[in-house]
């Protein structure tokens, strides 16, 4: 009877452990199975998440606006108007000229430019002259910017629609909106488009003006 009754209490402490060991091993299967679940769903977030860091990087430094050049135009020994040539970096998404602003200072003051639709200029109309009054902003030459279209292939570039893409170059033009640039004057700012790498102004004026058109930069 003795006998009997401990090899039933073995029987059964042997299937508690049984047991006990199979639930220890189911736990550990759903911890582990949720575990890789939170790893899946972070590395594909992490994954989504450095495509996009990438593709903006990319477009942060490989495209934007590069500045050709800079012009003066002379007036009695003060520079009343400014042509700034640009064009998109190789690689460059479209660029709406609409959207982008020119931020410019003469240590002095700062004025922020936007495009004024009213003084939009084609290549064929310049005549070969940049500088003529009627591609500048009339009024508000403090808060706006004309545009010069010197070459655009496919049209892209219109007075409602200011878009310029790889290959085209404009002309910015700024009107009297430091009434008058002296010589030795430090001049600093950018061309901001609504993505990518801002072109870059920076020049100080020559100690004399001696030619009617003065190349600044």
């Amino acid at each position: 009877m003795g006998k009997n009754l401990k090899m039933k209490n073995e029987r059964n402490e042997s299937a508690a452990i049984g047991i006990g060991a199979m639930i220890v091993f189911i736990a550990m299967v759903l911890v582990a199975g949720i575990a890789a679940s939170v790893l899946i769903s972070t590395s594909t977030t992490l994954e989504m998440q450095a495509l996009r860091t990438g593709s903006q990087t990319t477009t942060e430094v490989a495209s934007g606006i590069y500045i050709e050049g800079i012009e003066g135009s002379n007036a009695s020994g003060s520079i009343t108007k400014l042509a700034i040539e640009i064009k998109p970096r190789a690689g460059s998404p479209d660029i709406d000229l609409a959207t982008t602003v020119i931020e410019i200072s003469d240590s002095a003051v700062k004025y922020v430019l936007e495009y004024d639709s009213g003084t939009f200029t084609l290549s064929n109309a310049t005549l070969g002259n940049v500088f003529t009054a009627s591609f500048y902003p009339s009024s508000n030459t403090q808060s706006t910017y004309g545009v010069i279209v010197l070459q655009d292939a496919d049209d892209s570039c219109t007075s409602s629609n200011p878009v310029i893409n790889y290959g085209d170059h404009v002309v910015l033009t700024v009107g009297n909106a430091f009434s008058g640039i002296a010589p030795r004057t430090d001049m600093f700012g950018m061309v901001i488009s609504e993505e990518g790498a801002p072109g870059i102004i920076g020049f100080k004026t020559p100690e004399s003006y001696t030619e009617a058109i003065m190349e600044l930069q």
